[in-house]
């Protein structure tokens, strides 16, 4: 790795460390949102668990979560996470209730909005937020966008890839204009670069007590050794 880092040096010492990121569970965005709001603060083995659950059980459309028994998605939203389950199992009837009512049961309309509407509307849905809808529409192909979580923001602002700055959406915003002219060229380079980035966050790059000692960053981050703050 070169000694300045950059955003492809990065994703490849990481991708050499943890492997491929498995690929996305689907392209369409309402089981994009499902898979957000099925798990919560849970391993990503239980929240495909409870996705694929609630896929077996239910069905992923709209009309499939509107039919359901309220007690059947808490059920399947309570293996993807014990906290907030009968919130979480309202809010897929919430999003599978706004995609009949203004997208007439197909939110892949939404994507055929310029971007900043696709965004809007997506962020629009609980649990989604901007970076879940940049997600989204990067998965989706809609647009270009690294996508990152809590997890992934921390690494890059520790890597110094991006600064650090007053609060979470304008260190989110200002490092997606950052590192914009750093993505990968495909799609699936692009998603891949931002699971690899939440992946370190989650495994070794933590918000309390970072395993910097295993990171195969550590020769080339500037701060590997130094007393850190908790970011996110």
């Amino acid at each position: 790795m070169p000694s300045a880092l950059t955003l492809r040096s990065v994703t490849s010492a990481l991708r050499r460390h943890y492997g491929a990121p498995p690929p996305p569970v689907s392209r369409d965005p309402f089981r994009l949102i499902l898979w957000e709001q099925v798990g919560y603060l849970a391993s990503d083995a239980k929240r495909r668990a409870a996705y694929l659950k609630l896929r077996d059980e239910v069905g992923l459309a709209p009309m499939a979560i509107l039919g359901a028994p309220r007690a059947t998605l808490e059920t399947i939203a309570r293996m993807g996470g014990s906290i907030a389950a009968d919130r979480r199992a309202s809010r897929m009837r919430e999003s599978a209730e706004l995609v009949v009512a203004r997208w007439d049961g197909d939110l892949r309309r939404a994507l055929r909005l310029p971007l900043p509407e696709a965004r809007r509307a997506l962020s629009a849905f609980p649990m989604i937020g901007e970076p879940g809808a940049d997600k989204i529409l990067a998965i989706a192909g809609k647009a270009r966008l690294l996508a990152m979580d809590s997890n992934a923001l921390r690494v890059v602002s520790r890597l110094a890839l991006a600064p650090e700055l007053k609060d979470y959406r304008s260190t989110y915003r200002r490092a997606r204009e950052l590192l914009a002219p750093a993505l990968p060229r495909t799609r699936e380079q692009v998603v891949a670069a931002g699971a690899l980035l939440r992946l370190h966050g989650q495994e070794l790059c933590r918000r309390s007590g970072p395993r910097c000692e295993r990171c195969p960053l550590r020769a080339h981050c500037p701060s590997a050794g130094r007393p850190m703050k908790d970011l996110w």
